[in-house]
Parts: C-alpha cells; structure tokens; sequence
C-alpha cells in the first residue's frame, strides 16, 4: 500500500506545474485564456467543451444552484480531481469569481485546462432566466 501511494505521489508532481514556473509563462494570452463570461461558457457547455464546477460552501450550494454543474468545494477539490474530465476545459464558479480563480489557479498547475467565469453565479443566474432559461433547458436535454 505504501508503494503505490509513493507511486501516486511522484507520478501526481510529475503533472503539476509549480506556481513559479506558471507565473514566469504568464503573459497576456495566458491573462485572456483565464476568464470566461457566461454566454461563451453557456454555448461551449452546450458543445460539449466545457463542465462547470461551483466551488462554493455546501452549505451555499444547499440554498441555491444549477442542477448541471459539479459541486465540490474548494477545500474539498484537491481529493476530489479524479471527478473532472481532463478532455474539457474545467469552468469554476462561486458567486463572484474570487474563489473561482484560486480553484482556477490549482486546476491550472495540476495540468487541467480551466478558466473562471468572471461574472460568477450571480451573473450567470441573471442570463439564464426566462426565454434563456427555456431555450437553454430545451438544447441541453435532448442530448
């Protein structure tokens, strides 16, 4: 047992970029690629490009949330990792975006492509409403 958890150990750092060497590539491509605002995000989920992950309390995901992203906390995301798709970009939410952007930095050094929606959970529930909202349930359900 204590083999393969060296074994995980040293294959897990082997992917993982450490926070100096990403900020020494960060430019302002990087600066861009980071953020994403709900439209774009809400039509690459519909492609099939991107999973939301709300990164907030469960205790404030127990009041209110999106029944199609992932819930996990941010304390609880570095043992949770093996729940996310590596295949697609990895979306974290909270209802700003500060907690967003660390789960979005850690996603980033584990090797994940991640960005953070910059008009956070609010912004998101103000664009999914009403005709969105319909036309937004329609798309996603007949997959």
């Amino acid at each position: 047992m204590k083999t393969l958890y060296f074994t995980l150990l040293l294959v897990s750092s082997l992917y993982s970029e450490t926070f100096d060497a990403y900020l020494k590539r960060f430019d302002y491509n990087e600066r861009t690629e980071m953020k994403i605002k709900s439209l774009e995000a809400i039509e690459l989920y519909k492609m099939g490009e991107v999973e939301f992950v709300d990164i907030r309390f469960k205790e404030e995901q127990s009041t209110w949330g999106f029944p199609f992203m992932k819930q996990i906390p941010l304390n609880e995301l570095p043992s949770r990792l093996n729940e996310l798709d590596k295949n697609k970009t990895i979306v974290t939410v909270c209802p700003h975006y500060d907690r967003a952007e660390m789960a979005r930095i850690y996603l980033t050094l584990k090797g994940y492509k991640s960005r953070y929606l910059t008009d956070g959970l609010i912004g998101l529930a103000g664009y999914l409403r009403g005709d969105e909202a319909k036309e937004f349930v329609k798309e996603t359900t007949k997959k």
